[in-house]
């Protein structure tokens, strides 16, 4: 194989995994459709993966590319966007009309909307933390409701509770809340190897117990963000402000 066509199958890679992430989308929403929610809830946790994967070989390739980037936030929308939008709707509000259909296109456009942010202040944001909850955290957090409602029926029939934790996700996304990505955390830097032994537990646990381990793991990140960014308000205020081409 020549250089050029090594370079050609470098970029094709990256780029394969970002496809079978919106794959994943597109099943989850069948599955949804035809009232398999299990599927379509667990099809969208290996989208998530193909998702973490597709960055970091474009990075360890060299391939990282503007096409890339766009071709990711478009699957993104699907997968992270309108499948759980979809997962929400059929599973809990198919039968709330007009409210459900509304709920459910909320949390869409909000995952859209955070898409189009992170893109426009891509050079801008700091990489310790992620301007709001990024559309796949939130994506889980939907996923987590739907398997924790397999083993809780109630959650299914009390309308209501699926709405609020819905239109909560998805205020998160479009908000100035900074959460946390750990790749600069002096903890995790410190402690390596607890890091990486809790890493793994969480990861056996939730292979053992995911009906219960997605929506507590996405719960504690959530509320845990919460609580530091209320303690440590005035650290944050000024974040995510930046000054425009015309002021500088």
């Amino acid at each position: 194989m020549d250089k050029v066509q090594a370079k050609k199958l470098a970029f094709f890679l990256p780029n394969t995994f970002t496809a079978l992430n919106m794959g994943c989308g597109f099943a989850s929403i069948i599955f949804g459709i035809n009232g398999d929610i299990y599927k379509a809830a667990m099809v969208l946790i290996l989208g998530a993966i193909f998702d973490s994967v597709d960055g970091r070989v474009a990075r360890m390739t060299g391939t990282q590319s503007l096409f890339g980037e766009q071709f990711d936030s478009i699957s993104d929308v699907v997968s992270f966007g309108l499948a759980p939008a979809m997962l929400i709707w059929s599973h809990f509000l198919r039968d709330t009309g007009r409210i459900g259909l509304l709920v459910s296109f909320i949390y869409l456009l909000c995952g859209a909307l955070r898409l189009a942010r992170f893109n426009a202040n891509i050079d801008k944001v700091s990489s310790n933390y992620f301007q709001g909850l990024p559309i796949p955290g939130a994506a889980m957090a939907i996923v987590g409701f739907c398997l924790l409602s397999t083993q809780l029926p109630i959650l299914v029939e009390i309308k209501v509770i699926a709405i609020i934790y819905t239109l909560f996700f998805a205020a998160l996304m479009i908000s100035n809340i900074p959460f946390n990505s750990f790749k600069k955390s002096e903890w995790i830097k410190k402690h390596r190897k607890r890091a990486l032994f809790l890493m793994f537990l969480l990861i056996a646990l939730t292979f053992v117990y995911e009906e219960y381990m997605i929506v507590a793991n996405i719960l504690v990140y959530v509320f845990g963000s919460l609580i530091y960014f209320i303690l440590n308000k005035g650290k944050f205020d000024e974040i995510f402000l930046w000054k425009s081409e015309d002021d500088q």
